[in-house]
């Protein structure tokens, strides 16, 4: 047993020097050979217990306000991270984490750098990755006191793990780390996306490694108590996970896919049948089938080709994993991993198309100088960022189309700390130069509102809302208009598909026992029927308040294709629902 006991601190002593000689070896984002031999035997929970927050939470969304963009300085990829430095330095401060600041400093002035939005943080650290092990901005009360909010790295790499406590004490902020049983968290940041305001999206990859038999040494949890941890300690109450990819060896969801708002997901596409192509477009099928957006909506998808190497190879034939989604956005910038101009420029036009208004900076990740895509990852992978102090939130539900041109109305929840003073929409017919102005009222709680009325002749509205602080600080959504805005079409719609539109659902389709949908902006009584494919009526009941979210129990005994009609003044909608 002593011998037993004494070889394994060996083998980690042995390790841990390994690692910490990593400088001049750069790690990969995937593990080596030789931390695969000492995974087993690390130490990766902890007996020091950090309990969640006492006050509710929210996890920032990665395209609200940054103060800095958090960085580990590897002399290896510098060419590269110079270019970070230079684009992010126009939007927040950069904080550089480095043994070496003399030397770091030295390159960047030598290349026109400006250091006067860069500090420098001298902390020890294994690797590049720090998108992976670096802490979650999260707010109290949704905009209140800033924290971090730190997992256990899936990687025997101990500095990477503990730089999250470097950047809690240099800021002075409060870090929350899910490190001790039950709540000892084995994940990565490039496999967690927040929208912001309570939903996530993660693979499987965070189950499976914190599963019974896990190599890592966690208490082992099942779904739901996963689930529960992101709950208390990052305020997530609703985490979307999908299968992991074959051909994804980290199976991280930034390598194929961002959200770029609410409702709006960027999905890598390959060609038919090709690697991992038709994995994503089934996982993204479950997603359609089983979420809606938390506006009640279908989520939005566009798919952006991800590009073979130049000799036309994909990851099931040899060719790194590259990809577009592997980008931050930092305020009001977005850097994007680049190729070669052939497959870059459709793409960066694609993004410039879905984010208007943003400045959409290519970053060249897969050059014989510099190859970091061959490592693994790319951009959003060696970025990190924290929050600013006092986030003035805005959150709205995009208008999609309005069927008037009388009293649209435009709702938006805006929270700050201090209160908010005023909030306004601005708003013109599309072609106009000029925004007109429109005052937004209180509804209650944070809830605001305005009803524009527009020229009845226009045929699509462009639009943004701006909102001040009772402390002075003021915002717009999108963060980049007027420079960037939302637009939407002035329709004459049919009842039917008017009302089509504001019913949406169902949720989860395929379904076991529970079926939702979402009515919206529809008044007065709806009676709701369900039938079978035979015609056979199996349910009827009628609801006055026909506003929100309605959920119908099915019986067991059902099974098949369902009808589900909703009647009204308005006529009636159809909706399938397949019940397992």
């Amino acid at each position: 047993m002593k011998k037993h006991y004494f070889t394994a601190l060996l083998l980690l002593f042995t390790g841990v020097f390994f690692l910490y000689s990593q400088e001049k070896e750069t790690l990969p984002i995937g593990l080596t050979d030789f931390e695969k031999s000492i995974i087993s035997d690390f130490e990766f929970s902890s007996t020091r217990f950090t309990p969640p927050p006492v006050l509710p939470v929210r996890t920032s969304a990665q395209w609200e306000e940054v103060e800095y963009l958090v960085i580990r300085w590897t002399s290896q990829f510098q060419n590269i991270q110079r270019q970070i430095v230079q684009a992010a330095i126009q939007e927040c401060k950069v904080l550089i984490a480095t043994q070496n600041p003399g030397s770091v400093q030295t390159y960047l002035q030598s290349n026109g750098i400006d250091l006067t939005n860069v500090e420098f943080l001298n902390a020890p650290s294994n690797s590049i990755w720090i998108r992976d092990y670096a802490a979650n901005t999260i707010y109290s009360n949704d905009v209140g006191e800033r924290a971090l909010a730190d997992w256990i790295y899936n990687r025997p790499r101990p500095e990477d793990d503990v730089l999250s406590t470097y950047h809690s004490n240099y800021l002075g902020i409060p870090l929350y780390k899910m490190i001790t049983a039950p709540n000892d968290l084995v994940n990565t940041g490039g496999n967690f996306m927040s929208d912001g305001i309570g939903t996530a999206f993660a693979s499987h990859l965070v189950t499976m490694e914190n599963a019974p038999g896990n190599p890592y040494g966690v208490s082992a949890k099942n779904e739901a108590q996963i689930d529960q941890i992101v709950s208390d300690y990052m305020g997530i109450n609703r985490y979307i996970k999908m299968d992991v990819l074959p051909y994804d060896g980290i199976h991280h969801i930034d390598m194929h896919m961002k959200l770029l708002d609410e409702e709006t997901l960027l999905v890598s596409k390959y060609p038919d049948g090709v690697a991992d192509g038709p994995y994503i477009e089934e996982n993204m099928e479950y997603v359609l089938s089983n979420f809606l957006t938390p506006f009640g909506n279908e989520y939005t998808i566009h798919w952006i080709d991800a590009p073979p190497s130049r000799s036309g190879n994909y990851p099931d034939t040899g060719g790194a994993y590259r990809t577009y989604t592997n980008a931050v956005i930092i305020n009001k910038t977005i850097l994007v991993p680049t190729y070669r101009p052939q497959v870059d420029d459709p793409a960066l036009a694609l993004i410039e198309e879905l984010m208007p208004g943003y400045n959409v900076v290519g970053i060249d990740v897969d050059n014989s100088g510099e190859n970091l895509i061959s490592m693994g990852g790319a951009i959003h992978c060696i970025t990190h960022t924290i929050g600013v102090a006092d986030p003035l939130l805005i959150v709205h539900e995009k208008i999609r189309e309005s069927g008037t041109t009388i009293d649209i109305p435009v709702d938006a929840l805006i929270k700050h700390i201090s209160g908010i003073n005023q909030a306004k929409v601005f708003w013109r017919v599309a072609g106009e130069q000029n925004f007109e102005e429109a005052a937004m009222f209180l509804v209650q709680d944070d809830d605001w509102r305005a009803l524009l009325t527009v020229p009845s002749d226009a045929e699509e509205i462009e639009y943004y809302i701006w909102a001040q602080a009772n402390s002075g600080k003021s915002l717009t959504r999108p963060l980049v208009a007027p420079e960037g805005y939302w637009s939407f079409p002035i329709t004459t719609l049919s009842t039917d598909e008017w009302v089509a539109t504001n019913i949406t659902g169902p949720y989860p389709n395929p379904t076991y026992s529970q079926v939702s949908f979402n009515l919206k902006n529809i008044s007065g009584a709806v009676d709701i029927s369900i039938h079978n494919i035979l015609g056979q009526k199996l349910y009827e009941n009628s609801i006055s308040e026909s506003n929100g979210k309605i959920t119908l129990t099915l019986n067991p005994e059902w099974q098949g294709t369902l009808f589900v009609t909703f009647s009204g003044v308005f006529g009636k909608v159809h909706k399938k629902v397949l019940k397992l």
